[in-house]
């Protein structure tokens, strides 16, 4: 019911929608004498806030034309080289002049599945692309996979990590954003166990929340406080039709990103006036910076109810990796059997999402790996987005990770 009510009220406000656009031209048409006073551009602003805060915002595009790798501009395709219901795995092909090789480290990097789509991580794959071979999961909003597709949940989430790692048959970085953390850590864990000759070079996290009873975080205590039933009972909905994933049990996207405007509201109240304000001003650097974030920040997808839930319960309720309880498929979890894959954690020290110390706890339950295979870094003056996009990502962290995989790659041109 409560879908069916957020469609209702997406339809109820499409006549405002598509006046305040009509407006919205109508005031910018530089034939209008109007939009030259004043007061036209007020009009103007007022219209273009309306139409940009009841729309819904599609998923957006990489848009990486080009890097450069050395001294060259290369030209970038995205390939998809791995395909399942909930995810694809996208491959950032370089066009290389004169048919050379662009024989650099495999990163593969896991996405977060928690409400934003994998260009969230654009900075972070752009500022990887000239001096790695990039892979990313792009992870399927779950309104749009049919019920025949099947369920999707956390061991189906492992499985599919262990599926893409294999298909470079041991040469390859794994880079967890955030989220993954857990089910990548899970899934190196069991490779390892099961000695199996395709375990990755070496695991990077960034501000996993691996041990969330350390330096808990408001969202860390709200998922203790409420319990699992309570996300149960209070977010859980199914898709409505004639989306293609009609009756499909999920964690609607529109909820999630309540959510994350509830944390920060006056900021984004804030951002929404200096908007109005720069286009009065018809400030075009300020209007494009804001959009450029907004049309990212405010395209969500849905998530698989069982997903969620499962997450919301092993990870932030019950903490089972940490404690050494957790299983997948009847199988224990133990990251003691990590004994070849080196691992890197990195930290933001402002970071108000993943507690300071939660991703680096992985350093401390990897017991089985050497203290030269294990290296924790705290990026200095940055929060959660600081450590993989920016001024600061780029400069500071780009350089110790990329020394962190030469470091681990030994071996992996002759693979190549």
């Amino acid at each position: 019911m409560l879908y069916h009510l957020y469609e209702f009220g997406h339809a109820a406000m499409s006549p405002a929608r598509m006046a305040a656009n009509s407006t919205r031209l109508m005031m910018r048409n530089p034939l209008n004498p109007f939009s030259y006073t004043e007061m036209g551009r007020n009009a103007a602003a007022a219209a273009e806030l309306v139409e940009r805060t009841t729309r819904r915002y599609k998923k957006p595009r990489f848009k990486l034309g080009s890097c450069t790798v050395g001294v060259e501009s290369v030209a970038i395709a995205e390939e998809v080289v791995w395909k399942k219901p909930f995810c694809n795995l996208i491959h950032f092909k370089k066009a290389m002049p004169d048919g050379a090789r662009h024989d650099a480290p495999r990163v593969l990097m896991v996405a977060p599945l928690s409400g934003h789509y994998a260009t969230l991580l654009r900075g972070t794959v752009e500022a990887m692309l000239p001096h790695t071979d990039v892979y990313i999961t792009d992870w399927t909003d779950a309104r749009l996979v049919p019920l025949r597709a099947g369920g999707f949940d956390l061991d189906d989430y492992i499985d599919y990590i262990i599926e893409m790692i294999e298909l470079f048959q041991g040469d390859v970085h794994v880079m967890g954003v955030c989220q993954p953390g857990v089910p990548v850590m899970a899934a190196v864990a069991l490779m390892e166990a099961r000695k199996n000759p395709f375990a990755p070079k070496s695991v990077i996290l960034k501000g996993s929340p691996i041990d969330t009873r350390v330096s808990p975080t408001g969202v860390n205590r709200l998922a203790e406080e409420r319990g699992t039933d309570w996300f149960r009972r209070t977010v859980v909905t199914s898709v409505p039709w004639p989306n293609a994933g009609a009756g499909r049990l999920v964690y609607p996207g529109f909820l999630q990103l309540t959510g994350f405007m509830a944390m920060n509201l006056d900021r984004h109240v804030r951002a929404h006036n200096d908007l109005f304000v720069d286009l009065v001003k018809g400030d075009g650097d300020s209007v494009e910076k804001h959009k450029e974030f907004y049309d990212e920040y405010l395209a969500v997808m849905d998530l698989a109810a069982e997903y969620y839930i499962q997450t919301i319960d092993h990870v932030f309720v019950k903490h089972l990796l940490p404690k050494g309880e957790m299983r997948h498929r009847g199988h224990a979890v133990n990251l003691s059997a990590i004994r070849r894959v080196a691992l890197m954690t990195i930290e933001g020290e402002k970071d108000d999402i993943t507690g300071h110390g939660q991703t680096e706890a992985a350093v401390h339950l990897c017991t089985g790996l050497s203290g030269a295979k294990k290296l924790h870094y705290t990026q200095p003056g940055v929060g959660h987005y600081g450590i993989f996009n920016g001024s600061r990502y780029r400069t500071e962290v780009v350089p110790r990770v990329m020394s962190f995989i030469a470091e681990n790659d030994a071996g992996s041109a002759a693979i190549r």
